[in-house]
């Protein structure tokens, strides 16, 4: 970098504001790396720190964190006789040196976290080591771009809103790097394929601001400019931290917001990883916008402080219209996503319900940076000063309101109240603004009438609409898409409750069944194909090992699962490990009599924590392993399919052991279902299959691998269900209609070596692609289930080298397997 020296810094005062446009389209194109970059990073990262609510705010803690240190930082490490666009050229060329590095450190990084982490405390500290060091680099370096370009602008009117059209482009940029990394980049392609494309945008961006800043050249500022103090002109009565504090809280209730209407819509749309895609998406949207409006306002409003007021009470009834929209009017839409012909069609439905409900308060958020940077903007001040503290008390405030938010605020006191904090901040945003003589200020006039009302005004409609946000409806926790289809529903919610990663729930129909529901479906219920399934898979885990003593169930769920592997006499220890704290005490006080009181069996410890992160950590080995999670649709789901997961889980396993999982056939595509059976055949492949029919029609299958040629003594597993010991597992067995271990394995449906035809088409799943939970929630709507399981079976024959047995058992066991 070199600095030349002219006259003085460029001003649209005095000079013509062609390059401003040009500036723009490159900030557009930085936002749009930058949000590829967050997506992709986030995504690598989770694979390796977890999924949990925990690790999400350690990541987006680190990610935003770096964003302040960077605004901040600029200012005292890089002198202003540098270029500023220069300075802005060498920040995009690190930042795309540094997404490259993390393609070739993720692996690295991944093996010194996952031998030195530990639990509790400890492995907390550790991943936010661990996210500090892959995060913070390229983060501290985005959060310095708009510092680092604003000493490029005079602090004028016309300048300040010239930034606020920057923040707002850089935004508008980052909608459309999530729609395209979300909807496109990683859903065709890989998370290699999309670093590429964020670093050629820094590398255009580059190359683009080295050629504008030889084309307008810029002087070391005049040291009356350097030293002058980032100020208030505009409202010189109002100290600028008060602007400061009111951009901080205003960033707390955003993030606070995102989290919030993020778990609410994700009940109403479905947890997909487009459905994160849209809402995000909106959220930018509606931030872009504002901050366009914003400064456009900035640039002639005689006093921003008070324009910045008004935003703010705006919002607190944004606020209050985005909640009533969430809870008592989007959930009654008269939609059913089954009619959609493809899904495309149900994303713009889900994308204009999104908009209809979340823009007004986004564009509210948006447009209070331009507002507040015009507020304590002072014509000759170092841009990069006023705009890095701004920016950085916007961020602080950010930080705190995700990790509060997500980690304690609606875990402890519920999303319903979670929204009445939103109005409570926007109102005191908007009594900081509007009523300053309210604070302890010598310049600030008295206390008069007129602020009186103001905060009669403002505290009054912040009560009144904070008393009528109400709870999130049991309707849309259960049933979720399918809420205004559900609304006559016959059935009693015998619980509802937010936790810190999911928002479980417990029904009771009018035929007495009980389910269990979660991410806005049944996850698990009483009904006899579901308990049929939950028990396969349970009993499957610990009959076909020959000593399954230590076990490890992923996903409580309901419990059954793991009751029918803790009624194996030969368990000693069982490990459930559960994401979602609230599970294990719902399932033992309302699903105790179907899952065999398994939470208070003794030898039985619940592991609170994301089934990979746990199992990546461990120590421990298993004789058994068993896999139930959500389906593979909800975003996370998929990362328990992979075929790095299923190389972990093997690698877990003792000689002899076996590896189960649930694959369901309903709600899911053909292509998701293979790339399901396809990539742990890839790890097992002398794996088999076992169909759960409804029937004579296929409904869901189980997968059981092991890692040495499978062979099942079904004589052995008959005598063992005929003793004593084991007459708890032959009645849980009689319970879901097979009397005998023949039965059971009569419902084989095939393995590795008969499919090789009907998977040829499969998409693996894999860590760097996570294929399946884009095919998955491409086709939750569709119902093949039918179609795939005949698919299935059709190449399925009688295994003459897999089950063992006398003549007359193995007879039986064709003649079971053949029968109609």
């Amino acid at each position: 970098m070199t600095s030349r020296r002219v006259s003085s810094p460029l001003s649209p005062d005095s000079s013509d504001e062609r390059p401003f446009p040009l500036l723009l389209a490159l900030f557009v194109a930085s936002g749009c790396a930058a949000l590829i970059y967050e997506i992709v990073w986030f995504q690598m990262l989770q694979l390796v720190l977890g999924s949990s609510a925990v690790s999400i705010g350690v990541l987006l803690g680190t990610f935003m964190g770096g964003m302040c240190l960077g605004s901040l930082g600029l200012s005292r490490f890089v002198a202003r006789r540098w270029h500023p666009l220069r300075v802005y050229a060498v920040l995009e060329i690190a930042i795309a040196v540094c997404g490259v590095l993390m393609l070739v450190a993720m692996p690295l990084v991944q093996l010194v976290y996952t031998a030195a982490v530990g639990h509790g405390v400890p492995g907390l500290l550790l991943r936010g080591l661990f996210a500090a060091i892959c995060l913070l680099p390229p983060t501290v370096m985005m959060g310095a771009t708009l510092p680092a370009v604003s000493r490029w602008v005079d602090l004028s009117p016309r300048g300040v809103s010239w930034l606020g059209y920057l923040y707002g482009g850089n935004t508008l940029g980052a909608v459309f790097g999530c729609l395209l990394a979300g909807f496109y980049l990683l859903r065709v392609h890989d998370m290699h394929s999309a670093t590429f494309v964020a670093v050629s945008l820094n590398a255009a961006v580059a190359l683009g601001a080295f050629a504008l800043a030889r084309a307008r050249p810029q002087t070391t500022p005049r040291q009356e400019s350097r030293d002058a103090e980032a100020a208030p002109t505009a409202t010189p009565t109002t100290p600028a931290w008060i602007i400061y504090a009111a951009i901080g809280i205003s960033g707390m209730g955003a993030l606070s917001a995102e989290v919030i209407w993020t778990r609410l819509f994700g009940l109403l749309l479905s947890s997909t990883t487009y459905t994160f895609s849209i809402i995000l998406a909106v959220f930018l949207i509606g931030i872009g916008l504002g901050s366009g409006v914003g400064s456009f306002i900035a640039r002639r409003a005689p006093n921003p402080r008070r324009a910045l007021g008004f935003a703010q009470l705006a919002l607190v009834a944004a606020i209050a219209w985005t909640s009533w929209n969430i809870t008592s009017a989007l959930p009654y839409w008269p939609i059913n996503p089954r009619l959609a012909g493809v899904p495309w069609a149900q994303f713009q439905i889900d994308f204009v319900r999104c908009l209809w409900a979340i823009l007004p308060a986004a564009c509210m958020w948006g447009a209070s940076f331009p507002l507040a940077l015009a507020a304590v903007a002072r014509k000759g001040s170092d841009g990069g000063v006023v705009v890095g503290r701004l920016y950085a008390a916007n961020t602080v405030g950010a930080i705190i309101g995700a990790l509060g938010t997500s980690l304690v605020l609606i875990a402890t006191v519920g999303t319903q109240n979670g929204e009445r904090i939103l109005i409570a901040l926007a109102a005191l945003v908007a009594l900081l603004t509007l009523v300053p003589s309210l604070l302890p200020n010598r310049a600030a006039p008295r206390f008069g009438r007129r602020d009186a009302a103001w905060t009669l005004a403002i505290v009054g409609l912040a009560v009144v609409l904070g008393r009528n946000v109400v709870p999130v409806p049991p309707l849309l926790v259960g049933h979720g898409r399918f809420s205004a289809l559900e609304r006559t529903t016959q059935e009693t919610f015998l619980y509802v409750g937010e936790g810190m990663n999911s928002s479980p729930a417990v029904t009771l129909d009018s035929n007495g069944v009980m389910s269990y529901r979660n991410a806005g479906k049944i996850q698990a219920s009483s009904l006899p194909q579901d308990m049929r399934l939950q028990r396969m898979l349970g009993h499957l885990t610990t009959l076909i090992p020959a000593e399954p003593r230590q076990v490890l169930v992923i996903a409580c769920g309901a419990g059954v699962t793991a009751g029918a592997v803790s009624i194996d006499p030969r368990v000693e220890s069982l490990t459930i490990a559960e994401i979602e704290p609230l599970v294990p005490q719902v399932v033992a006080k309302y699903f105790g009599d179907y899952n065999d009181h398994v939470i208070s069996n003794p030898k039985v410890h619940v592991e609170i924590d994301d089934g990979r992160h746990f199992l990546a950590t461990t120590k421990q080995t298993f004789d058994a392993i068993t896999s139930d999670p959500f389906d593979p649709w909800v975003k996370g789901a998929a990362n328990l399919y992979t075929r790095e997961f299923w190389e972990l889980a093997r690698r877990h396993l003792n000689p002899g052991g076996v590896v189960t999982v649930f694959v369901q056939l309903y709600d899911s595509g053909m292509a998701a279902v293979k790339s399901e059976v396809a990539t742990f055949f890839e790890v097992f492949p002398n794996a088999i299959i076992l169909g759960n029919t409804v029937q004579g029609q296929g409904y869901d299958v189980v997968l059981v691998g092991q890692a040495e040629p499978m062979r099942i003594d079904v004589d052995a597993m008959e005598r063992r269900l005929t003793s004593p010991e084991f007459r708890p597992m032959l009645s849980s067995l009689l319970q879901i209609g097979f009397e005998s271990a023949s039965a059971l394995l009569a419902t084989y449906g095939g393995r590795a070596a008969e499919l090789g035809g009907w998977l040829q088409d499969a998409e693996i799943n894999r860590d760097e692609n996570l294929r399946l939970q884009f095919l998955a929630g491409f086709d939750m709507n569709v119902d093949q289930r039918a179609e795939i399981y005949r698919g299935m079976i059709a190449f399925r024959h009688f295994p003459e080298d897999l089950f063992v047995g006398s003549p007359t058992t193995l007879a039986d066991l064709r003649a079971a397997m053949t029968a109609p």
